[in-house]
């Protein structure tokens, strides 16, 4: 699952004037082949220089997720139960947490083809879409991904990836309710900020 998340995450990667200019499914295809290209080609220097990946995550990934719309999606009802402050730190706590995840994982890649299925455009006034693509891994059934992508200021941003059905989010929302009702929003955000730190046997 995580490899899988990885490519998916790649293939949002561009610049904000770039997404500007085009749509979601423009947006996702055209930066996937420059992205994972320059992945393919610096294999070794990500390998001997993890920081590196750290850096690629932090300024390309970072900018094309909408953090708040996840973070809101992924506490769910805890969400409006927790304070401004605690919903400031939870962004924050959740975001360094998946920067460091993913570029732990990032190496992994391993040049899976990608297909990019048909696109319908959102109806006329509609802030939201979604652009479906397939993985194959060579080896074993293809995996349909469907990226969830909302505007605002006129750019497009992803806030929830479906990888064979199941939603990011919804996945997280799962586990987080179940740590709320244990430690309290506190204490899930100091949990992931341990992980963030490397210092739990589940991070």
């Amino acid at each position: 699952m995580m490899k899988i998340l990885i490519v998916c995450l790649l293939l949002m990667q561009c610049t904000l004037s770039f997404a500007a200019l085009v749509g979601p499914d423009e947006l996702i295809k055209q930066t996937s082949e420059k992205v994972l290209g320059a992945l393919d080609s610096n294999k070794e220097k990500y390998k001997d220089q993890p920081e590196e990946i750290f850096k690629l995550v932090n300024d390309i990934i970072l900018p094309h997720l909408d953090f708040r719309a996840m973070s809101k999606l992924a506490l769910g009802k805890n969400w409006r139960k927790a304070s401004p402050d605690q919903q400031k730190r939870f962004v924050s706590a959740f975001k360094t947490m998946l920067i460091r995840t993913y570029s732990k994982s990032l190496t992994e890649y391993a040049g899976q083809e990608i297909k990019f299925l048909p696109y319908r455009p959102p109806a006329e006034g509609k802030r939201t879409t979604k652009v479906k693509t397939v993985i194959n891994q060579g080896t074993g059934p293809d995996i349909p991904i469907i990226y969830s992508l909302r505007i605002k200021d006129d750019i497009w941003k992803v806030y929830d990836i479906k990888i064979d059905g199941i939603s990011l989010v919804t996945n997280y929302r799962n586990s987080f309710a179940s740590d709320i009702l244990k430690v309290g929003i506190d204490g899930l955000i100091e949990q992931l900020l341990v992980k963030s730190e490397g210092k739990s046997e589940k991070a």
